[in-house]
């Protein structure tokens, strides 16, 4: 005997699936890629002609979103690697804590202030145009600063910053 089970299919969780399943072929310079769990974004792919015995192989060099990190990956064309999902939101900034956080504001849902993204440090080079025109818009009063957030894989950084919305 069986017994009969009603499965509901209907929803999941927000964060079911960071990543999509796609053919390392497919994929090009500016995309992104999850090498060693790190989500990257491609800055050169070269494949070589397939072998006697084999198929043709791409290799990625890519950057970390995260850190910067340079990562490399050798992988069969035809093989299926992961891509990790990234969002990218645009905020103003009101305020740069003493603690190294960001306070957002964000236009689309002006409620609520986004208090827990980290500045990223002075010896990036975002990290030097934030401090740069942050110390213009304070203590000159001249624009605002905005910066471009990328979120993926759970976490959170900063990736460009822009005054008064010009890159």
């Amino acid at each position: 005997m069986s017994s009969t089970q009603e499965h509901d299919f209907s929803s999941t969780s927000a964060d079911a699936s960071l990543t999509t399943p796609t053919q390392a072929s497919s994929l090009a310079k500016g995309d992104h890629i999850l090498i060693q769990n790190q989500p990257c974004k491609i800055v050169s792919k070269t494949t070589s002609a397939p072998g006697k015995h084999g198929h043709a192989k791409i290799s990625f060099v890519a950057l970390s979103l995260l850190n910067s990190k340079k990562y490399t990956d050798i992988c069969p064309a035809q093989h299926i690697v992961q891509v990790p999902i990234v969002t990218r939101k645009e905020y103003l900034v009101i305020d740069i804590t003493a603690e190294g956080f960001l306070s957002l504001f964000d236009i689309h849902n002006p409620e609520v202030t986004k208090d827990d993204i980290r500045a990223p440090g002075v010896e990036t080079e975002v990290g030097q145009r934030l401090s740069k025109l942050w110390e213009k818009a304070t203590e000159g009063g001249e624009g605002e600063v905005w910066v471009v957030v990328l979120g993926t894989m759970g976490m959170e950084v900063v990736d460009a910053v822009k005054e008064g919305g010009k890159e």
